[in-house]
This record gives structure tokens, C-alpha cells and sequence, in this order.
């Protein structure tokens, strides 16, 4: 019984020590997951604090172009209402028949808009760039020929130094406008970039999680073992303490008895070694 219970013991050390060293493989594993998941979260972290600065910057220029179109817009309004004031003069004067400056400084800008924002096949933008030049000729001429009355010229400078500030604040906002559209981009790329590193970081927390529960399981059949291994002990112990207390009995008995066959030949009056009455001594013969 004893030599079997020691056995089921070893196999159960040989068992646990198998779990533990299985348990603390998933757990490196589970450790090297965690460790590589924050480093992607991190990584997530900074992408989204660069897109943040990317939509910061855009967002000013995106005022920027605000600003500078409002300003634009401004200049040309004016320059219409100068142009109205010309084309009134010119009606009032009977000088230059046909469309006046401002319908078709109107058409030109539509036109110039128009360009510069939609998609168009290469027959359409030559077709359109076409009509821009011939519209423009048109303005040209129609201004030289109103030139020819002073008063008309001086409202004519007047409308075209509009124009020529208009120009240059429409510049800026092609300029803040293309500045806006380059950091949106980086922003939308940022982003981007951002939801694939988080997309790995959460591949790696649920391998992370898997391997932690793995590892824990292995725990717990460690654990399992390790208190059946103590319950042997127990076990064993009592048995190996009854056996030494039977054994002690009959050693008991045996020395006893060898003391009486003893103390009988001492009364028989036989002679005794010195070993015999250190027997009877010790049994209390003596």
C-alpha cells in the first residue's frame, strides 16, 4: 500500500512539474502578446496625436481660406458695382453696343471657377479654355474701346485695381486651399495608418488572452496536483508512522520476552554474559 501510494506520488511530482513548466510557457507568451499590443497602442496613440496636429493645422488654413475668400469676394463685389457704374454711363452715352463689362467679367470668373474645380476630359478643358480667351478678347476690347471716354477710363482703373487686389487675395486662397488639402491628406493617412496599427494591436490582445487563460488553466492543474501530492503526504506519513509505532510494539514484545527467557535462566542459576544483564537491567529485572 505504502510503495503504491509513493508511486502514484512520483508520477503526480512528474505530472504538476510538467503543468508549471507548460504554464510558464503561456505565460511568456502571454507576456511577449501584452508587450507587443502596448507597443502597438502606443504606436495608435502617437498616430492619433499626429492626425490631431495634421487637423489642426488644416483647420487654420481651412480659416485662411475663409478669410481671404471673404476678402476676394469683397474686392470683386466692388469691382462689379464699379463695372454697373460703367455699364449705366455707357447705356446713358450710347458708348459700345453689346454685353457690358460686367456680364462678362461674370462669365469669365464662372468660367475660371469652373476650371480650376471640376473634372474635366482633356476636349472639355481645351473647350473651355477656348471659351475663356475668346470671352477675354472680348472683355479686352470692349474696355479699350470704352477707354475712349475718360470718364468711363477712370471708372475702369478703378474697377480693374479692384480686380488686380482681388487677384492676388484669390492667389491665397488657391495657396491656403492646396496647404489645407495637403495636411487633410496626411490627417486621412494618419488615421488611417492608425485603425491598422489598432487593428494588430487587438489581434495581439486576444492572442495575449488566450494564452493567459491557457496558462491559467495549466495553473489550476498544477495547483490541483500539488494539493493531491500533499494529500499523499499525509497519507504516507501516517501509514510510515504506524508502521515504525507496529514495529516498535513488536520490538517491544520480542525484547521483553528475551528478557524473561533471560531473567529465567539467571533464576535457573545459569551463568550470565555481561550483555544478558545489561538486558535484564534495562527490561527492570535487575
Amino acid at each position: 500500500m505504502l510503495k503504491e501510494l509513493q508511486d502514484k506520488k512520483q508520477k503526480y511530482l512528474k505530472d504538476a512539474e510538467e503543468f508549471k513548466k507548460n504554464r510558464n510557457e503561456w505565460n511568456s507568451k502571454a507576456s511577449s502578446f501584452s508587450k507587443r499590443r502596448d507597443e502597438l497602442n502606443k504606436s495608435t496613440k502617437e498616430l492619433i496625436d499626429k492626425a490631431q496636429e495634421y487637423r489642426t493645422k488644416r483647420d487654420e488654413f481651412n480659416n485662411q481660406v475663409s478669410e481671404n475668400k471673404d476678402r476676394r469676394n469683397e474686392l470683386n463685389e466692388k469691382a462689379n458695382e464699379v463695372y454697373a457704374r460703367v455699364d449705366s454711363l455707357r447705356k446713358k452715352d450710347s458708348v459700345g453696343a453689346g454685353r457690358s463689362l460686367n456680364e462678362l467679367r461674370k462669365e469669365i470668373d464662372h468660367l475660371e471657377f469652373k476650371q480650376q474645380t471640376e473634372v474635366l476630359t482633356t476636349e472639355k478643358e481645351r473647350a473651355l479654355v477656348d471659351k475663356i480667351s475668346e470671352l477675354k478678347e472680348e472683355f479686352k476690347k470692349k474696355k479699350e474701346q470704352l477707354e475712349q471716354n475718360h470718364e468711363l477710363k477712370s471708372f475702369l482703373g478703378d474697377a480693374q485695381g479692384l480686380r488686380d487686389e482681388a487677384s492676388e487675395f484669390h492667389k491665397k486662397v488657391k495657396e491656403y486651399a492646396d496647404l489645407a488639402q495637403e495636411y487633410h491628406d496626411k490627417m486621412i493617412e494618419c488615421f488611417r495608418e492608425a485603425d491598422k496599427v489598432r487593428a494588430e494591436a487587438d489581434a495581439q490582445h486576444k492572442e495575449f488572452v488566450k494564452a493567459q487563460e491557457t496558462a491559467d488553466e495549466f495553473h489550476k492543474q498544477f495547483l490541483k496536483l500539488q494539493k493531491e501530492i500533499r494529500d499523499f503526504d499525509k497519507v504516507i506519513v501516517g501509514l510510515k508512522k504506524k508502521a515504525k509505532t507496529e514495529k516498535e510494539s513488536k520490538d517491544k514484545v520480542e525484547f521483553k520476552k528475551q528478557a524473561e527467557d533471560v531473567f529465567a535462566q539467571f533464576k535457573a542459576g545459569e551463568k550470565l554474559n555481561t550483555e544478558d544483564l545489561l538486558l535484564l537491567q534495562r527490561s527492570g529485572f535487575l
